[in-house]
């Protein structure tokens, strides 16, 4: 755009900013190149899962908006209960759950309880019921086989596509993908990510990949000892707190999903811990931080990929994607220098291979950032294409080819007309444009011989002359031509990045990986963390000297604790002593280093020995909530002992705290021992347990079989005249008290308070009655007395309206009874 002004002597002028400005609309606002980060814009994610039931068989398939990824489980046995698909639904969380309408009836009553399940929190899963043949096998098979996946080049052959998903999707697991082409079919009938585009426009699906469970931590509500479920707050004071110092939000990611999905495979946790403690050695802590410098680009590639797909690229996306790809090179020639014997090294420096390259070097020498970010528009640098070069060369010097018309042009108006400006407004063209005179009012004012009329705006007056029309069809659009072929240049451009898909998504893979063991090492660096060794023959733990990764942190010293549980003997381990002396907090010092441990990460202890544990049943933290509708004990019962009463195997590790204390004493006490007994009765198969408890009558009434089985522990106090205290120190024995006068007395109740609780509690034990405090009495009725008195004293008996009658009884009858 240019103009052109004139005073009324009719002596052309410059062009005018202020004018020329105003003939475009003002572009946003963005930041500078090197500024510019990924936008988070991310919906919320959805999981829509479809599972079939056969012959004791689970195949299960879920697709995840958040990385446009289907996941799926190759066909698992399942008890008739469906505990596996259970744990399936409590991990993912679906939004909706999809299985053929034609299911046995234990399915059919697992979806009926599934339906019913009002306090399900955030809310219960749509159940969707598709006609089973939908989920034929052949029918399946040619979805899959059909589909259109930006993963795969379009170089392949129908030979090449059908070997590559092969090498992917388990086709022998018939199950699995009957429900993968379920999943497919529902996916395309509610358009899921793409409800608004146009019908060919496919679902974006970026990957295929495997999952599995092979430990679970029960647990019905997020715990602060383990970890914070995301839900958009800071996380708090925990595990996953602590151990997460991830430098990308997938390496977070999966950090969290390691913690919801300990596991068993010792290759896999040795593998990991090998890593940790290469980086922990003092020569490799600059390489450490290099690594950790790098990894802060790796962006969310899943998104830029399905943006991709739906066409919907940002430009910032494109400068993400750039820095990711770079930094993804750079951490490749790190590794490369790196020991080849341990696995992620090896395969960070085999798969990022020189697809990455080429795509920084197309990024590059394509994308003009600098304009991109001024336009707010994909723009591609100079000497890409020479038609777009010579376009933007026309449209750079149309400003002063612009003055010179407009001079032309304001010299076959009217006198009268001071000054005129030729603009150019995309997709209008051409204008004339003039200031509004004061003589012209009426719209039929505005019409001037060899001009047509167009519009008015901010008292200018907007023409087209023949000069204009001229250039129209001289010039053309030039604005919109340049936008059009830079735009066919982006979407060659994605397809070449959407040809090699799959090499980004297994930098994504890697990257956050090496992030979590970079994460994982940083902070067993910083606190003392060490090595577990894993014995798969000890079906249990030994810990020497352990410590609570969490307590340890906000107390000004802490007591390491030893514990074992590895053998037939003590397999039941009592542990009693007074209130505040640390029982709970070995319990679950007990329990988060075992966690760690399956995790992979490093542990708070001297020495730790993991054996074959299959599962961590806790009882521990009763989170309660009015929209469930139960009791604090009936979550202990529901939700807690009963998990682990019924799936607690003799591999099993069962930590229980306080279990019975939130109803009758006597009902708790004995439901715990009901409990207790259950499980030794079991023999050599009974799990390994400890429990934490002040129901001193346990031990006292002798309610537990004497045996090997059982071992009685206790928190180690000495009292020191009135005080108590504690030594943190667990050792063998029985407490003899629960102490509770002095931990009341700690915690600031009054001493008269603490004095007559204690005397109430030597008289239950002593089996003598309890008689009121007659100095209490004494007290309350010297209060009832003065009261009386100053109602007397208030009395005023000259008032005719008194009735000493009725002050007698409604006042002085009633106060009696309490003074006498």
């Amino acid at each position: 755009m240019a103009s052109v002004g004139a005073t009324p002597g009719r002596t052309p002028q410059g062009p005018g900013p202020r004018e020329a400005s105003a003939s475009f609309p003002s572009p946003a606002p963005v930041p500078e190149p090197r500024e510019a980060e990924e936008e988070d814009e991310e919906e919320p994610a959805e999981i829509h899962l479809c599972v079939l039931w056969s012959s004791g068989y689970l195949g299960i398939a879920y697709y995840d908006t958040s990385d446009s990824t289907i996941y799926f489980m190759p066909d698992a046995p399942d008890h008739e209960s469906l505990q596996l698909l259970q744990r399936v639904l409590d991990e993912i969380d679906p939004q909706s759950v999809v299985t053929s309408a034609k299911q046995d009836e234990n399915m059919t009553r697992f979806l009926g309880k599934l339906a019913s399940q009002e306090h399900r929190e955030p809310k219960r899963p749509e159940i969707i019921l598709l006609p089973s043949v939908d989920f034929g096998l052949e029918i399946s098979k040619q979805r899959l086989l059909s589909g259109n996946y930006s993963f795969i080049p379009d170089s392949m052959t129908a030979t090449e596509k059908i070997l590559f998903l092969s090498s992917i999707i388990p086709f022998d697991c018939l199950l699995t993908v009957r429900a993968l082409g379920g999943l497919l079919k529902f996916l395309g009938r509610r358009r899921i990510g793409v409800e608004l585009e146009d019908y060919n426009v496919s679902i974006p699906i970026l990957g295929f990949k495997k999952f599995a469970f092979v430990l679970q931590i029960f647990k019905s509500e997020p715990h602060p000892s383990v970890y914070k479920v995301a839900s958009g707050l800071k996380e708090g004071l925990s595990l996953f707190g602590i151990l997460n110092r991830c430098r990308c939000k997938w390496g977070e990611k999966l950090l969290r999903l390691w913690f919801t999905r300990p596991t068993q495979d010792l290759e896999e946790l040795n593998s990991r811990l090998d890593v940790i403690q290469f980086f922990l050695l003092p020569q490799n802590l600059d390489m450490a931080q290099m690594l950790h410098r790098l990894l802060g680009h790796i962006k969310n590639v899943p998104l830029i990929l399905k943006r991709m797909k739906l066409s919907h690229t940002k430009v910032s996306d494109w400068q993400v994607l750039y820095k990711t790809v770079y930094s993804a090179l750079g951490l490749r020639d790190a590794c490369r220098s790196l020991p080849q014997s341990i696995q992620l090294f090896r395969d960070i420096a085999q798969e990022f291979s020189d697809d990455l390259h080429h795509i920084a070097s197309l990024i590059g020498k394509v994308v003009d950032f600098e304009g991109s970010l001024a336009e707010n528009r994909f723009t591609v640098l100079p000497n890409i294409d020479p038609e777009i070069d010579e376009k933007k060369r026309r449209l750079t010097g149309l400003p002063s080819f612009l003055t010179e018309v407009a001079r032309k042009e304001l010299e076959n108006l009217d006198p009268r007309i001071p000054s005129c400006s030729v603009i150019y407004i995309p997709l209008i063209g051409f204008l004339l444009c003039i200031p509004r005179l004061p003589s012209m009012v009426e719209t039929s004012d505005f019409e001037i011989e060899g001009l047509d009329f167009m519009f008015l705006s901010e008292e200018k007056l907007h023409y087209r002359s023949a000069r204009t029309k001229e250039l129209d069809a001289l010039l053309g659009d030039l604005h919109c031509d340049i936008r059009d072929q830079e735009t066919l240049l982006m979407y060659q451009l994605q397809c070449q990045v959407l040809a090699r898909a799959a090499v980004l998504t297994q930098v994504l893979d890697l990257a956050s990986r090496l992030d979590v063991l970079l994460a994982l090492a940083s902070a067993a660096r910083d606190y003392g963390y060490s090595r577990p060794r894993y014995s798969p023959r000890l079906l249990g733990v030994r810990i020497q000297n352990g410590r609570h990764p969490l307590m340890e942190l906000c107390a000004r010293t802490f007591v390491p604790n030893s514990a074992e549980c590895g053998g037939y003997k003590g397999r039941v381990k009592v542990i009693t002593g007074p209130n505040s002396s640390g029982k709970s907090i070995y319990l679950k010092q007990v329990g988060l280093i075992t966690f760690m441990a399956l995790v992979g990460s490093f542990v708070p202890a001297e020495e730790a020995e993991i054996g074959a544990v299959d599962a961590i049943f806790t009882r521990i933290h009763s989170c309660e909530s009015i929209s469930l509708g139960l009791s604090t004990f009936m979550i202990d019962l529901n939700q807690q002992v009963a998990k682990a009463v019924n799936n607690a195997t003799e591999r099993s590790l069962v930590l229980i705290d306080e279990f019975g204390k939130g109803t009758n004493t006597m009902d708790g006490l004995a439901l715990l021992a009901a409990v207790i007994r259950h499980w030794l009765a079991l023999g050599p198969t009974c799990p390994h347990i400890f429990v934490a408890t002040n129901f001193l009558s346990l031990i006292q009434l002798q309610l537990l079989p004497q045996g090997p089985l059982v071992q009685y522990l206790t928190m180690e106090t000495c009292e020191d005249g009135n005080d108590l205290v504690f030594f943190y120190q667990v050792c063998e024995g029985v407490a003899n008290a629960s102490h509770a006068s002095h931990t009341a007395a700690q915690a600031g109740l009054p001493e008269k308070l603490v004095a007559r609780g204690k005397e109430v509690s030597d008289l239950i034990c002593s089996g003598k009655p309890i008689k009121p405090v007659k100095e209490l009495l004494k007290e309350k009725q010297m209060e009832n007395c003065q009261m009386l008195v100053d109602k007397f004293l208030k009395l005023d008996l000259e008032d005719p309206s008194l009735d000493l009658d009725i002050f007698m009884r409604q006042e002085v009858l009633p106060a009696a009874a309490t003074v006498l």
